[in-house]
């Protein structure tokens, strides 16, 4: 795993003591910084973003901060947390450690120690995950060659440096909008680069039907391969193809706990993601994959580095960063936020 930006999460109710740790840590540690003012709402964040580490006060309104550390360590096992405070005793050490902190510091701070604390305790934490993770069994489906990397390639990418086993299921050669045969070497020159396996059927072009044949190609390669996650069409899209392999994959993967969908060109504006996976320091990665359909690039724009680029600048607008890929959550279990975590690990 590369070495990447340390995430912490900031828990005060003095806004001016959270700005005050938030620009210390971003500007001489390096770190990206989310802050909240409660004990309630920085469970809420934590769970979400699953930050490095948590720096929280002890005496807070509400969930104070002990109580704050014993919810984290329920929902997010291993996860670093540092409790700081005014008041410099024993008896809030004592608490402190009996509330299974990593580490106590008191106000005013020692910016130093401050800093070293959240850099140790952030790559230690990382560590003991990198040797706890179970790679994850990626499936994602396309229509077409170059459905899947057009619309989750900067995410296989992230998948793949993180080791995580990834299948490729392409439902039709796409002869309807170019040459097959081309079309088929183009698409295992892209699995190549990503190490990924490739099922490449052949329902017709423009033919795709939602049940019958193409439920059943979906669930032998789901019953050979076993996936943890499946990414697939959004049933919100023109493409008639695009819609009958979403719904078909719903049902045919619906013994599977993660299911998301990635967005297409032809997607309405009906399509709502729920998850946004920044991919800045894979979006070359997937500008290499579309490059491999280049018998595609020259009739259809949206293949052209400006547009992918630009469409995932758009999704910064949601995700932060600088390129971000969208998700449209079908199913999700357990296996997604692990796998969403690593992703931003992995991005940063």
């Amino acid at each position: 795993m590369p070495l990447s930006v340390p995430h912490v999460l900031v828990v005060d109710d003095d806004p001016d003591v959270a700005l005050l740790v938030k620009t210390l840590l971003e500007r001489r540690a390096g770190c990206t910084v989310e802050v909240a003012t409660d004990g309630i709402s920085a469970v809420k964040l934590a769970v979400e973003t699953q930050p490095d580490v948590v720096v929280t006060d002890i005496e807070m309104p509400g969930l104070n901060g002990l109580e704050l550390v014993e919810e984290l360590r329920q929902k997010i096992p291993g996860i670093p947390i540092i409790v700081m405070t005014a008041h410099v005793s024993v008896d809030y050490a004592v608490s402190a450690l009996r509330a299974q902190a990593d580490e106590f510091l008191t106000k005013p701070l020692d910016n130093a120690r401050l800093i070293e604390t959240v850099k140790r305790l952030a790559a230690e934490g990382r560590s003991r995950r990198a040797v706890q993770r179970t790679p994850e069994t990626v499936l994602a489906i396309g229509a077409h060659p170059d459905d899947v990397e057009i619309g989750a390639g900067g995410i296989l990418a992230a998948h793949a440096h993180a080791g995580d086993n990834i299948t490729i299921l392409t439902m039709s050669r796409g002869d309807r909008g170019g040459n097959a045969n081309d079309r088929q070497g183009e698409s295992l020159a892209a699995a190549e680069l990503l190490g990924a396996r490739l099922f490449l059927k052949d329902l017709i072009d423009t033919e795709i039907s939602s049940g019958g044949a193409t439920v059943r190609l979906i669930e032998e390669v789901v019953q050979e391969v076993q996936p943890t996650i499946v990414y697939t069409h959004s049933s919100h899209d023109r493409h008639q193809d695009h819609r009958a392999v979403s719904e078909a994959t719903i049902v045919a993967t619906r013994k599977i706990g993660t299911v998301a969908c990635y967005q297409s060109p032809s997607a309405t504006i009906d399509y709502r993601p729920t998850r946004f996976i920044r991919i800045e320091q894979f979006l070359d990665e997937k500008l290499e994959l579309l490059k491999c359909y280049e018998s595609q690039v020259l009739s259809r724009d949206y293949l052209a580095p400006d547009f992918v680029t630009a469409t995932a600048r758009y999704w910064t607008r949601f995700g932060g960063g600088t390129a971000v890929e969208p998700l449209e959550v079908v199913r999700e279990s357990s296996e997604l936020a692990r796998a969403r975590e690593h992703l931003r690990q992995e991005s940063q």
